[in-house]
C-alpha cells in the first residue's frame, strides 16, 4: 500500500531536491509541493495525505499545528526543521506531532525517519529528548494560557480585557499571579516565554504582512522553560544505540 506524502515548504529549491530523492523510495507517493499552510488544510481537508512533512516557518505555530491535528487524526505530522526551540518542540509533541526531523541529516535518514513514522513510530533526536529534561514545565489554567497567548502577541492589558471579556483590573490580578508563577519579573519576559512556546520566535504575520488576529492563538496548557542554573539538573541517561536517534515507545 502506498504512503501519500504531503510537503509543506516556503524553499522551493530545496524542497524540490527533497522530493527527487523521496520519489526514488518504493511505496511512496509524493504529492504537488505546498507553498502555503492554507493549501496544506485544503490537501487535509479532502482526506488526501497519510503523512504530512511541514517546513517550520513562519506560519508554523502551536495554533496552526493544533488546528491540522484536530483536522486530520488519521494523519501523521513530522516537523522539518534547521532547528527548533525545546518549548516548542515540547508542546509539539504534545500536540501529537509524530517526529522532529532536520534538514541536515543525510538523506538515507531522512527517508528512514519518514517509514518509521508511518509504520507507528515516534522519531525525535536523542538530544532534543535530553533538553526536555533540563527544562520545568508550569501548568496553565485555560483562561492564564489564553492571557500568556494574546500577551505574546503584543496586546495591551485594555486589549486582553476586550478580547476575553473580563474587566481591565481581572487582566492585572491574572498578570500578577502569572509573574510569581511562572518567575518572571515583568510582562515583557511574560511574553517572551510565550513566544517560544508558541512560534518559531516571531509573531504570524497574513498575507498582507499585517499581525494575525488574537484567535489566531489558541491558550497554552503549559509553558515549558529553561530551568535556572541554580537549580538541580538532572542528568541525562547514557545513550543505548548508536544511532544519534533514541527510539520511543510506539504509539498507534
Amino acid at each position: 500500500m502506498m504512503t501519500r506524502i504531503l510537503l509543506y515548504s516556503d524553499e522551493p529549491i530545496l524542497a524540490r531536491g527533497l522530493e527527487s530523492v523521496l520519489r526514488q523510495v518504493e511505496g511512496f507517493e509524493l504529492l504537488p509541493i505546498c507553498g502555503s499552510v492554507a493549501g496544506v488544510m485544503e490537501q487535509v481537508g479532502r482526506g488526501v495525505p497519510d503523512l504530512v512533512l511541514l517546513d517550520l516557518t513562519q506560519e508554523v505555530t502551536f495554533a496552526v499545528l493544533s488546528d491540522m491535528k484536530h483536522a486530520m487524526m488519521s494523519c501523521k505530522i513530522v516537523l522539518w526543521v534547521n532547528s527548533i526551540s525545546t518549548e516548542l518542540a515540547f508542546q509539539a509533541m504534545g500536540l501529537g506531532v509524530r517526529g522532529i526531523l532536520r534538514k541536515t541529516l543525510p538523506t538515507d535518514l531522512q527517508v528512514k525517519c519518514l517509514q518509521k513514522v508511518q509504520a507507528g513510530e515516534l522519531w525525535f533526536e536523542k538530544a532534543l529528548t535530553d533538553s526536555f529534561l533540563c527544562a520545568r514545565r508550569v501548568a496553565l489554567t485555560q483562561r492564564e494560557g489564553q492571557l500568556v497567548s494574546l500577551l505574546s502577541q503584543g496586546l495591551k492589558n485594555k486589549e486582553i480585557a476586550t478580547t476575553l471579556m473580563i474587566s481591565e483590573g481581572t487582566v492585572k490580578v491574572y498578570l500578577s499571579r502569572l509573574f510569581q508563577k511562572v518567575g518572571v519579573k515583568d510582562r515583557f519576559e511574560l511574553a517572551l516565554f510565550g513566544l517560544k512556546n508558541l512560534t518559531t520566535g516571531q509573531l504570524p504575520v497574513n498575507s498582507k504582512g499585517e499581525r494575525v488576529g488574537a484567535s489566531a492563538m489558541p491558550g497554552l496548557r503549559s509553558l515549558v522553560l529553561e530551568r535556572p542554573s541554580t537549580e538541580p539538573r538532572h542528568e541525562p541517561a547514557p545513550a543505548r544505540f548508536p544511532s544519534p536517534m533514541r527510539p520511543l515507545v510506539t504509539r498507534y
